[in-house]
């Protein structure tokens, strides 16, 4: 039997015959009309679902596709997948942790750059024909905070350390001992101890809100704030409010609470990079990302344990039990 894939993805179409070379058929549904009625005219026949973090997979969405067996979530965030509706149906979800680490990482130096150096005002100025000479600081030891020392934040922290001779801290979950890198225990500790910081943690519950007033306070007048990870870490307002009252130097974002809509306070700002959550997106990383899918989807069908598994939640019907 030939497995039917519902993709939500929009970014990926190159890519798609990796996996129809693979034997799999697949049902295309980039916006949120093709994607209701796709579920609405194929759900009985749908095997898997192909999304990203922030289009995620909703309840009331899995209870309409009864033939459902897989997720497959591209990258490493899955915030919108609701993992509990998965669990008790035994729905198997996986993403793509890792896949897109360098692409992501070279993005985020590369707007920290930009930010630092003020590198777009500069060339907006140029193209006006004048000729400013504006004193910027340089990164080479300056203290680098990241907060999220996954797969995403080693590379920049490489990056960082053997490209521009930073000292990095960082701020996790828990403590890895496997780097030679600074523990820091809270955000806020974090950001008093660095000159920028990355913000490089999986969105969701857990992450939501971890930079507030207090942290970019913390950070201070001098400090630029990068977020390459998920909008939904930061309070928007009070980012917002930081930057137009200058309690911080900047900041460069390539994620956003409402995307595609970007507040127009920040697009008022000139202490302000702004990127269209493109950070992942790179041919390297997508034809990598869509063979991680290939290879889960394959080991899943052929009876193999999947290579990249989310953890999910107890079923409703094992605590019941």
């Amino acid at each position: 039997m030939t497995a039917t894939v519902l993709v939500l993805v929009e970014t990926i179409n190159d890519y798609l015959p990796i996996l129809e070379h693979q034997g799999f058929h697949l049902i295309l549904a980039p916006t949120p009309a093709e994607r209701a009625q796709a579920i609405a005219s194929h759900g009985s026949r749908i095997d898997a679902v192909l999304t990203r973090g922030p289009l995620g997979l909703y309840a009331e969405e899995i209870a309409d596709l009864p033939a459902l067996k897989i997720i497959c979530v591209i990258g490493a965030g899955y915030e919108h997948v609701d993992l509990q509706a998965a669990s008790d149906r035994g729905i198997t979800v996986t993403n793509g942790a890792g896949v897109n680490a360098s692409s992501v990482a070279d993005h985020a130096m590369a707007l920290l750059l930009s930010l630092v150096r003020d590198i777009p005002r500069a060339d907006a100025a140029v193209r006006r024909g004048e000729w400013p000479k504006i004193m910027r600081p340089s990164l080479a030891g300056k203290r680098l905070g990241i907060l999220g020392l996954g797969a995403v934040g080693m590379a920049i922290a490489k990056r960082a350390a053997n490209g521009f001779d930073m000292s990095v801290s960082y701020h996790n979950r828990q403590h890895r001992s496997d780097t030679p890198y600074h523990y820091c225990s809270t955000p806020t500790e974090l950001a008093r101890a660095s000159d920028f910081l990355i913000v490089a943690t999986p969105g969701g519950v857990g992450t939501q809100h971890l930079i507030n007033r207090q942290v970019l306070d913390a950070l201070g007048p001098n400090g630029f704030l990068v977020n390459i990870a998920r909008a939904s870490v930061v309070v928007t307002a009070d980012l917002i409010s930081a930057l137009e009252q200058r309690r911080i130097g900047g900041a460069a974002l390539d994620v956003f609470d409402h995307e595609p809509k970007v507040p127009d306070a920040l697009k008022a700002l000139t202490n302000v990079i702004l990127t269209p959550h493109v950070a992942g997106l790179s041919p390297e990383a997508t034809q990598g990302t869509v063979e991680l899918v290939g290879k889960n989807l394959v080991a899943f069908f052929a009876g193999r344990p999947v290579l990249t598994p989310v953890s999910l939640p107890t079923s409703v019907v094992t605590r019941m039990v």
